[in-house]
């Protein structure tokens, strides 16, 4: 119902007046159907910093398979493979034809089929006893007391493979301290408390912390520095995971501040050749002489733009540019120096005319990014060793995600630091090809399974 008054207000305009009004009308009608069809868009992973998980399962309908199942014509078969030093062989005779019922033990055997059945077997704790003489010497009469062997000291009271083995499925496999305890008690015939088993992700937690601050220090000195973070709780409380990624290792850290001030810390008076991030304000002003924006971050912005401005060619063409880019990035190897050059210059040429581009509304924010940070866009066509692309520190991230989601909050700092330091030392070990569990069994102490091998003074 339109109020009386208006219904008179209207009466009295002139044409012009009433034709100008219609025209304010379409617009901001244009206006609120443009805001409610950006608000209909969804977000998801590809248009946005969206997790996948996060994002809308549609129920796939079943396929009527083209060909059959199996393997294809002509593929090699692929089975286990056979142990060469079996810890027991059965030999399995023929002792008598089924047919005609002749003895055949004493045959020569035509063909021998060998199949191997792998079990574990039952596994129990090793318990070494230290038993300490005090003894009082009869000479000045001071009491004098056995020296414990390194490895079994006072105060010990888990080897160090047991306690890496703890830490390693709480902290790489998410499991946490209730069920470690009916794992160790069911499988190992382990009695543990949850309090032990605590104070021995506490205690690797420490054993780490040199080594993790020696990655550190090769890391912040490397020329090619990558950074990303991601969120975490401790104490009930927002706090961030920092990761600093290089060829020399990851750097972790659980921090109370997504600010400049954590990457000023870690970097002292270092600075980097080359810095690679997304565009985090924080991530922008870290010391380095040249840095390069994720594209992948930006491929997906883009796509955000697309999703709710078809219309709009600009974003169309940038996203093609930089995933042009990529590919010619990818194939470097492949082409001649002069060859290579040349397409660089191509795209360099197509990215200029695009940042000349001018247009109103929704998406000046990325084309005014774009051309502040135009230097930082192309570095790694000119640099082999530079990425195109931040993903290298959100692979190093995900299995935090993982943690925090199955894990919930830290409930304490030292909790934080130890996770941050024990990520640190395995994941780096692991890029470099070593076993997380022998690298954090080497870091926790004299191995006390040697003693076994000892002979028992009388």
């Amino acid at each position: 119902m339109i109020p009386e008054l208006v219904k008179l207000k209207l009466e009295g305009l002139s044409r012009d007046e009433l034709i100008e009004l219609i025209y304010e009308l379409l617009g901001k009608v244009h206006d609120l159907e443009e805001k409610l069809r950006l608000k209909q868009t969804p977000t998801t992973s590809k248009n946005s910093s969206q997790p996948p998980a996060r994002d809308f399962k549609v129920e796939k309908k079943k396929r009527k398979r083209s060909r059959k199942k199996g393997a294809k014509p002509g593929h090699e078969k692929h089975e286990r493979a056979l142990v060469e030093n079996p810890n027991k062989v059965i030999e399995v005779y023929v002792d008598n034809c089924s047919n005609c019922h002749l003895n055949l033990l004493e045959q020569v055997p035509v063909r021998t089929v060998r199949r191997q059945v792998s079990e574990l077997p039952e596994m129990e704790p090793v318990v070494i006893e230290t038993r300490q003489h005090e003894v009082i010497c009869p000479c000045c009469g001071e009491r004098q007391v056995g020296q414990l062997p390194a490895g079994l000291e006072a105060g010990r009271y888990f080897g160090p493979r047991l306690e890496a083995l703890v830490t390693i499925l709480h902290h790489e496999h998410h499991i946490g301290f209730k069920r470690l305890v009916q794992i160790c008690g069911e499988i190992f015939h382990l009695p543990l408390s949850e309090g032990g088993a605590v104070a021995m992700v506490q205690r690797a937690g420490q054993a780490v912390q040199a080594e993790a601050e020696a990655i550190g220090k090769r890391v912040r000195q490397s020329a090619i520095l990558g950074s990303d973070e991601t969120s975490a709780r401790v104490l009930g409380k927002n706090w961030w995971q920092w990761v600093f990624v290089s060829d020399q290792g990851e750097y972790h850290l659980i921090m109370p501040s997504r600010g400049y001030d954590v990457i000023e810390t870690f970097m002292h008076e270092c600075e980097a050749e080359v810095w690679v991030s997304d565009c985090w304000k924080a991530q922008l002003h870290a010391p380095a002489r040249l840095r390069q924006i994720c594209l992948a971050h930006q491929i997906r912005n883009l796509q955000g733009l697309i999703d709710r401005r078809p219309q709009l060619r600009w974003a169309r063409e940038m996203q093609a540019l930089f995933r042009k880019a990529i590919r010619l990035g990818n194939r470097r190897e492949q082409m001649t120096e002069t060859g290579y050059q040349r397409q660089v210059l191509i795209l360099q040429k197509q990215l200029e005319r695009l940042l000349q581009r001018r247009f109103s509304g929704l998406g000046t924010n990325l084309l005014e990014r774009y051309r502040r940070y135009r230097d930082s866009l192309f570095v790694f066509l000119q640099r082999s060793d530079v990425p195109a692309d931040n993903n290298a520190c959100e692979r190093a991230l995900r299995p935090s995600v993982v943690h925090r989601k199955v894990m919930g909050s830290f409930r304490s700092e030292w909790g934080a630091q130890a996770y941050a330091a024990l990520t640190t030392v395995l994941n780096t070990a692991k890029r470099n090809g070593e076993s997380a569990f022998q690298k954090l069994t080497s870091l926790m102490g004299t191995p006390v399974l040697p003693f076994l091998d000892q002979p028992v003074l009388a």
